[in-house]
């Protein structure tokens, strides 16, 4: 049985791959991608962004905080499953490609999921200083998006699998009692 694959899901996965490279370089290069770093024009951006949360900002690299770049180094892992089941799915028609896009977007989720919880029981330690407006705006509604589509996309993908298990499972019971179609 051939798996169905999403344009909306591919899509996601294709938009956000450069962008998490993106951000995962930001954070490996920091100081040099930060505010008065030499690479700091490939990252501009931050400059702004630096501010508005702390874990990517200067007080955090000047305290040694790992967070920020150990969750980067998960976001690679992430991007290269994203990579590979754009692969599987669309080159190689891999019917394990649903299952490396359920494993991808359940790990973005938990990540986003964590990161949102971290800031919670640090009482804002990271966006707390900000107004409601930039809160909003620029940590929000981006990191709810990380939040939503891979929801959305787990959820579909789920539904995508466990299909795909219930035709398996019926077809290996007639083989099972001798029965042919």
């Amino acid at each position: 049985m051939a798996f169905k694959t999403h344009a909306w899901i591919s899509l996601w996965f294709a938009l956000t791959i450069p962008v998490i490279f993106w951000d995962a370089g930001y954070c490996f290069f920091r100081p040099r991608s930060m505010v008065g770093g030499d690479l700091h024009w490939i990252w501009k951006p931050y400059a702004l962004y630096q501010e508005v949360d702390y874990v990517y900002g200067l007080k955090a690299l000047e305290n040694g905080d790992g967070f920020t770049n150990a969750q980067s180094a998960l976001n690679i892992v992430e991007n290269f499953m994203n990579v590979a089941y754009l692969y599987l799915a669309h080159v190689s028609g891999s019917p394990a490609a649903p299952l490396l896009g359920f494993a991808s977007a359940v790990m973005t989720l938990s990540k986003t999921v964590l990161y949102w919880l971290q800031e919670y029981y640090c009482g804002g330690c990271a966006v707390g200083h900000n107004d409601l407006k930039t809160l909003i705006v620029y940590w929000i509604i981006p990191n709810g998006l990380w939040l939503l589509v891979p929801s959305f996309i787990i959820w579909q993908l789920a539904k995508d699998i466990t299909g795909a298990l219930r035709v398996a499972d019926r077809a290996a019971q007639k083989t099972a009692s001798g029965k042919k179609r």
